[in-house]
């Protein structure tokens, strides 16, 4: 994760979870949680970049084990002063690379994460490094936006993705690199963020380097069937068993 990603986790640790409002929707939240408390199969759970605890804190009130991984002190700062922050251990590092101890049935990283790693080896590395969490038959599980090139007009970088009372947000593309910048403009200013965008097929490929295979892939948390006019989706790669 470049220092430009974890610059803006850090100054916006403090108001990460009112920025966008949409994803603390509790419907949305209870959906996450409905299918990752299934997925874990009573096992221990891993959330790689868990940050203020959006969904490992529900998730281990539900009664999963519940380890983080995040490379934002600021961020974990906000999950440990919340009623049963502390009581989940979070290592700070890089998701890349840091390892936790012992093996887990779910290991997991959700809204669009997979792209704070800006280079196609980080996100591959990141792949490696939950494989080697994961218990046989575990399952690795990414939530991510589709990149929306078909919306860009011709000759066109910028797609505006979210606008509400509080926020605005436009992507800049740069389809030369696979690169994305994500533009916040909100009452306290503006910030910029950098992404590298990357395709569902992409994403299988990295699996299979890790040792994963594909075993489901949905476009929301309602697993809606994934088709050509789905705009993010939710993907499950499972680790063989031995």
């Amino acid at each position: 994760m470049v220092d430009g990603v974890k610059d803006w986790f850090a100054k916006g640790a403090a108001t990460y979870d009112v920025s966008e409002g949409f994803m603390f929707e509790p419907a949305t939240i209870e959906r996450t949680v409905d299918v990752l408390e299934e997925l874990a199969g009573g096992g221990r759970a891993l959330e790689l970049a868990i940050g203020t605890g959006r969904i490992g804190l529900p998730l281990a009130r539900r009664g999963v084990e519940v380890h983080g991984i995040d490379l934002s002190g600021p961020m974990v700062e906000q999950l440990r002063a919340k009623p049963g922050g502390p009581e989940i251990p979070v290592t700070i590092g890089d998701m890349t690379s840091v390892r936790v101890d012992g093996a887990f049935r779910l290991v997991y990283l959700v809204f669009n994460t997979i792209e704070n790693l800006t280079t196609q080896e980080a996100q591959v590395a990141c792949f490696e490094n939950a494989a080697l969490h994961l218990e046989p038959g575990g399952v690795f599980v990414i939530e991510v936006n589709i990149p929306e090139l078909r919306r860009l007009p011709p000759g066109e970088r910028f797609v505006t993705f979210h606008v509400g009372e509080s926020h605005v947000g436009v992507d800049e593309y740069d389809v030369a690199t696979q690169g994305l910048v994500s533009h916040h403009v909100t009452a306290r200013g503006k910030a910029s963020v950098p992404f590298r965008y990357v395709w569902p097929a992409e994403l299988d490929l990295m699996a299979r380097i890790a040792g994963l295979r594909l075993r489901d892939r949905w476009q929301d948390w309602d697993r809606a069937p994934f088709t050509n006019e789905s705009t993010k989706h939710i993907s499950v790669w499972e680790k063989p068993a031995a």
